[in-house]
């Protein structure tokens, strides 16, 4: 973006107008297209003048009629723009929907009055956010434990303590009430450096570490370019992120020109001593290893199914972009008995079949 453009932009959460008497409930986004924006898709002109919001969002604005160009309602999102053309955004407040109850099936590993442990299938998200206001853990829980979710998470996250990505399987435990709530989260907050907290994941991941053992030591932040990625960043940036590595399993691909079998994929158990976001993903990529099937960060390596065998190429391709990761292992500290709890969860189905599948092609 050149600097004449920077310089037009509008301060966004103030109404604008060219009338100052007019008195407006939203805030609105009103500019002339500039020259270096003609020629520019409508979303993406959108998405410099407002790199805080996400173009998916714009673009959901756009279709739902809250943009105007000239007067007239402009629904096309990829509609190319005309210099000196006058746009109107409204930004209408984001409104934090109450979730509803449901009767989607849980897996429920252990559950007291306090509070309840679950093994999450993949493709279930945690709690709701944009594009998913229904069909989530939290929709579940509030049907499975009615009034007696704790409230400290909020309206969208009742009991929940901590989370895992939607296409992640595996365990995580909710509060019942805000007393558990609120000694889990100070446990989850203490990553377990001074109690019995632990996390441990199954991962399966391209190639294969050079050591059986290993500790990732990276700071994490969100991506500046892709709001949705996180990106390791130097010391003094971001967040800290730490995770200790276990080599568990090797397999080796199909024969490569003069004999040679190299590991292809392995098995990892991925042990959490912090808690970011797609904080394994990330650190597992930043080593050269990206988890399979994980397309956010290691769509550099699909080519790497070639060299596997036909049965684990079919299971690979069976699990779509739900990334081979699962949350096998969770242990903490009863938040009302002291008691110390450790729960494990086998691999999955898809997951076991691609275990199976590599460990053929070896």
């Amino acid at each position: 973006m050149n600097s004449k453009l920077e310089s037009s932009l509008p301060m966004i959460g103030q109404p604008l107008s060219d009338d100052p008497d007019t008195d407006l409930e939203e805030p609105v986004l009103s500019f002339a297209v500039a020259e270096a924006e003609a020629g520019l898709r409508l979303d993406k002109a959108l998405s410099l003048r407002l790199p805080d919001i996400s173009r998916s969002r714009l673009k959901d604005l756009i279709l739902a009629g809250h943009l105007t160009i000239g007067g007239s309602p402009a629904p096309d999102p990829s509609r190319k723009l005309r210099a000196g053309e006058p746009i109107v955004l409204i930004l209408p407040e984001p409104v934090a929907a109450e979730p509803r109850p449901e009767p989607i099936p849980l897996s429920v590993v252990f559950e007291d009055a306090h509070l309840v442990v679950i093994d999450k299938p993949a493709g279930l998200v945690v709690h709701p956010a944009a594009g998913h206001q229904d069909g989530t853990l939290v929709n579940a829980l509030l049907a499975h434990c009615g009034d007696s979710l704790s409230g400290i998470g909020g309206v969208k996250r009742p009991g929940i303590v901590h989370r895992i990505d939607k296409d992640t399987s595996g365990l995580l435990v909710v509060a019942k009430t805000d007393r558990a709530h609120q000694k889990l989260a100070a446990q989850f907050a203490d990553h377990g450096r001074t109690g019995p907290l632990q996390r441990a994941y199954l991962a399966f991941v391209w190639g294969a570490p050079n050591r059986p053992n290993g500790t990732i030591d990276a700071n994490l932040e969100r991506s500046h370019h892709n709001r949705e990625k996180i990106v390791v960043v130097p010391e003094g940036r971001g967040r800290e992120a730490i995770t200790h590595f276990s080599l568990l399993e090797t397999y080796e691909g199909e024969k490569q020109p003069g004999g040679a079998r190299p590991a292809v994929a392995s098995l990892v158990e991925c042990r959490l001593e912090t808690g970011r976001t797609h904080q394994i993903r990330v650190h597992m990529a930043s080593i050269g290893h990206p988890l399979l099937a994980d397309m956010a960060y290691g769509s550099g390596f699909k080519t790497k199914a070639g060299h596997l065998g036909v049965e684990a190429r079919d299971a690979l391709s069976l699990l779509g972009r739900r990334q081979a990761l699962h949350a096998a292992l969770l242990g903490f500290e009863h938040p009302a008995t002291g008691e110390e709890m450790v729960f494990e969860s086998p691999l999955p189905p898809d997951l076991l079949r691609l275990k199976a599948a590599l460990g053929q092609s070896s």
